[in-house]
């Protein structure tokens, strides 16, 4: 083959190879983007810029989620945008084989023949259809750890489109989900890809619905004001995968995207609740085990682990009146016989056990109770029936005001527990300098 033979073949590959390639000379270490907290749904909302022109797209952010998908409809309408041909380097990378064939439409966003196609799924009601594999600019700001920097593009970053019936039960204004799980179509490695840093990213969740948290994509540090380093302050614990998809339809055997880790025991008190532990391991059908959702807005546990929990926590209050459950909770408590702390109000400690009793994430009022009333305080944790696919679902209303680091390339997850027993919360990044 003649040299400028294979240079065109070479060229050829790259374009088709690298659907996310940085269109850049700017190569940052980190990117950021703000997470609000929607008060109506509890869902945890970010915003990226997408198409030509760019226009911004409200996502709800899903931890465990797959990939970004969004409504790819009459109101999505850019020059840049590419749909993925069978067979193509990007449908490998999405791994996914099967055709996407549209019928009775021009061609459009969203509706290509000869595409391939993967199921967007809506995971906060277990909506999933087809949708075909698509690429599009995309533009996001960068961060040195400290403050927001200079605003990156990312040419063809790779979504997939869904259509508008998988935005029931969505937040207001929402037309995606952004999936930052475990596959190599995910946010943070498609955006690890783009600009070769590390394969880690970080939430840190706001408790308010009037700041904002944050989602840092790369390494540390992540700084929050007052000038505290959270990433020198974490504590690690493997992360687990599930080797059984947990997504409501699949087209391929692949594991799950949701990132689990193994909790031996829960201890409140500083005594361990007696439980069936079997429950807390996966079994050889998916089944079993503890994972971290943001599509759950508080953690969910199996039945029976559930009774010893409440039976447990309830005992440690016995002094505190209880009142009325306020649903979705099972237990609930008169407030003004309760105290308050730095780390919230004045209750039972609750502590997960992971893979030995010195690592330990400590759960604190402001994480385990809610304020449903003035004066009624529920434990912030829901019975999720008997023989559930997941034992325990740790839950958005746990996670916030606590940074956790995702590493991909090691498999393992880094915690702070509460920020407030560091003087600063998840909604103290500095979103308001550019460097």
């Amino acid at each position: 083959m003649a040299l400028s033979s294979k240079f065109l073949l070479f060229c050829f590959l790259l374009f088709f190879i690298s659907p996310s390639i940085a269109k850049t000379s700017f190569r940052p270490k980190a990117l950021v983007l703000p997470v609000t907290k929607d008060g109506s749904t509890l869902q945890y909302l970010t915003q990226i810029k997408q198409r030509t022109p760019l226009v911004p797209v409200k996502l709800t952010l899903d931890l465990g989620g797959q990939f970004l998908w969004v409504v790819c409809e009459k109101e999505y309408v850019s020059s840049s945008y590419r749909f993925a041909p069978c067979h193509s380097a990007p449908c490998s990378l999405a791994n996914a084989p099967y055709c996407f064939e549209c019928f009775g439409t021009k061609p459009r966003p969203g509706c290509h023949n000869n595409t391939c196609n993967l199921l967007p799924e809506n995971t906060i009601n277990g909506i999933s259809f087809n949708g075909p594999v698509s690429m599009d600019v995309a533009s996001i700001q960068s961060t040195d750890g400290k403050n927001p920097g200079k605003v990156v593009s990312v040419p063809k970053l790779l979504f997939v489109c869904a259509d508008s019936f998988h935005l029931t039960d969505l937040a207001k204004g929402v037309t995606g989900m952004a999936g930052l799980g475990r596959t190599k179509i995910s946010l943070p490695s498609l955006f690890s890809s783009a600009f070769s840093f590390k394969r880690k990213f970080a939430i840190c969740l706001s408790s308010s619905t009037k700041a904002n948290g944050a989602v840092f994509f790369g390494d540390g540090p992540y700084v929050m004001l007052p000038g505290v380093d959270v990433s020198k302050s974490l504590t690690y614990t493997p992360l687990i995968l599930n080797p059984v998809t947990t997504a409501a339809l699949t087209f391929t055997d692949l594991p799950s995207s949701d990132y689990f880790i193994e909790v031996k025991s829960i201890k409140i008190n500083g005594h361990v609740i007696p439980m069936n532990t079997s429950l807390l391991s996966i079994d050889k059908k998916g089944f079993g085990g503890t994972k971290i959702s943001t599509v759950h807005p508080y953690t969910v546990l199996e039945s029976s682990i559930y009774e010893v929990f409440i039976e447990a926590f309830t005992k440690g209050l016995a002094k505190v009146p209880r009142v009325k459950p306020v649903s979705p909770f099972g237990a609930c408590f008169n407030s003004t016989h309760i105290g308050s702390t730095r780390a919230g109000a004045a209750v039972p400690q609750i502590d997960l056990v992971l893979q030995s009793s010195k690592v330990i994430w400590s759960i604190f009022g402001a994480n385990s109770m809610v304020q449903v009333k003035d004066d009624v305080l529920c434990l912030g944790f829901v019975d999720g029936g008997v023989n559930p696919r997941t034992s325990i679902v740790i839950g958005g209303h746990q996670l916030e005001d606590n940074l956790l680091q995702f590493d991909l390339a090691t498999s393992r997850l880094g915690f702070s527990s509460s920020l407030l027993f560091h003087r600063t919360t998840c909604s103290n990044f500095n979103f308001t300098s550019n460097a």
